[in-house]
């Protein structure tokens, strides 16, 4: 098994040698080592309590104290901080967003989903401008993103893509076969759609400094501390302990299912990368990605890459199995025919790389709501707050949710304070067998459409069964 990019890493195995470190440059320790507790003793009572340190649980302390820094905030780990999608992400600060803006716009009026969009397009800055401010060393550059267009039915998505972003000035162009291939040099390439609004990151990197900034502001972070429940007014640890705060805010994504009374919440689906070795300057050459666009296609099973800060490909995507029960656990991070297909559709891209080697690959889950709507909400009653249900796009959404939960707990109402996704509540997942049937039917479906798209040249007949069946 090789080492995750995004983690330390000091083993090898094979021909793969786990070079990166916080960053691909240094070393640690591997993203599934072993946790140690904290050797502070968990404290009684502070006034915010967060589960969670990842992003989402990091930028809201880090915007809490920098409101009020007489605040005691207690982050609550149980592993290290970045253990999940936020240490082992694609590294897409991005405007994407899962729910179009028609969806936004029939729940809350057009006005509320512009003015969602225009958030969210500030929020990539934003990042840029915490990270430079505290300065965090993640390889932060906004080179916008590519979606490639390499066969008739991805260009007529595309098209359509740029014409409906047109109609909500969401600043998506059509580049054309010689203008996409200036940037990216991929195979077989028709054309691309192409967004100003991304940037590319470490994100471990990204992580590690945001923990460390969030310790210098006074936030004790508490690793290896598992919580079992959240109630008003504390949390629960596995061992029976218990803190007590005036809020509570659940910020566990892809984890949500293991806190009690939360199983059906997300569903955590499994998001798997590889990495190459770093590729010479020439070869870069031949490549593109200049501006470190980061880059995907538009087939019906997602794909996302980048050129990462030491000049490696990395590139992920979608595809391994939903697991029943909505269980996560370490063995699902690594799935060698995931893995596999992952480097021959890399390859398939970029030709040039052939004979290249694949020094990392890793996983992770994150957590999808039933609806795919992204949510961040706070009770000011009972104190309880919450944020996730990212669907993958939480680089960003994760900071615009720390904002916005600074703001909640802090009782002030704000411009963010009044988005659509604010206190929206997605229904459950069904319960099992029927969640694992639907949600691995949708991933099959998803290949389906990609091969018949391959084999006919044609918009897939069954992508509106898949969208049938996704909700969005």
């Amino acid at each position: 098994m090789t080492q995750p990019l995004w983690s330390e890493a000091t083993e090898q195995e094979g021909s793969y040698a786990a070079s990166s470190a916080h960053g691909p440059s240094s070393a640690s320790g591997p993203l599934t080592s072993s946790t140690t507790s904290s050797p502070d003793p968990l404290p009684p009572r502070a006034d915010v309590v967060i589960v969670g340190a990842g992003f989402t649980g990091l930028w809201t302390a880090h915007y809490l104290l920098a409101a009020d820094p007489s605040l005691d905030v207690v982050l609550l780990e149980a592993r290290h901080a970045g253990f999940g999608a936020s240490g082992r992400n694609g590294g897409w600060v991005s405007a994407l967003w899962p729910v179009g803006p028609d969806t936004l716009a029939r729940r809350s009026g057009r006005a509320a989903a512009e003015a969602m969009l225009a958030e969210l397009r500030h929020t990539v800055d934003e990042v840029g401008r915490a990270t430079e401010s505290a300065g965090i060393d993640c390889g932060f550059r906004k080179g916008g993103t590519l979606g490639l267009a390499r066969s008739q039915a991805q260009a007529t998505r595309a098209h359509a893509e740029v014409a409906h972003a047109q109609e909500w000035g969401i600043d998506t162009s059509w580049l054309d076969a010689g203008e996409a291939t200036e940037r990216l040099a991929a195979d077989g390439v028709l054309g691309a759609t192409y967004n100003p609004h991304c940037a590319r990151v470490h994100p471990r990197r990204l992580v590690d400094g945001l923990a460390a900034e969030v310790r210098r502001q006074g936030a004790r972070i508490m690793e290896g501390f598992r919580v079992e429940a959240i109630e008003p007014g504390s949390a629960l640890l596995a061992d029976g302990r218990t803190i007590a705060a005036r809020h509570v805010i659940r910020a566990t994504e892809g984890f949500t299912p293991v806190l009690a009374g939360h199983r059906r919440t997300v569903a955590p689906v499994y998001s798997l990368m590889v990495a190459t070795e770093p590729l010479p300057s020439g070869l870069w050459d031949q490549i593109g990605l200049a501006q470190r666009e980061t880059f995907a296609d538009h087939r019906h099973v997602i794909i996302y890459g980048q050129r990462t800060v030491d000049d490696r490909l990395a590139f992920g995507g979608r595809g391994a199995p939903y697991h029943f029960g909505s269980r996560v656990s370490p063995e699902f991070d690594h799935d060698a025919t995931v893995f596999a297909d992952l480097r021959a559709t890399l390859r398939d891209l970029l030709p040039q790389i052939e004979g290249v080697a694949f020094t990392h690959a890793w996983g992770g889950p994150l957590g999808i709501a039933r609806d795919w709507h992204p949510s961040v909400g706070h009770d000011p009653a009972t104190g309880l707050g919450w944020a996730g249900g990212y669907v993958g796009d939480g680089v960003a959404a994760s900071n615009l949710a720390g904002r916005t939960l600074a703001d909640l707990v802090l009782g002030r109402h704000t411009a963010i304070t009044d988005l659509p996704w604010v206190g929206h509540r997605s229904r459950r997942w069904e319960p099992e067998p029927a969640r694992w049937v639907g949600i691995n039917a949708g991933l099959r479906l998803a290949h389906a459409a990609d091969r018949e798209e391959s084999r006919t040249g044609r918009p897939a007949r069954i992508g509106r069964l898949l969208e049938a069946l996704t909700g969005h």
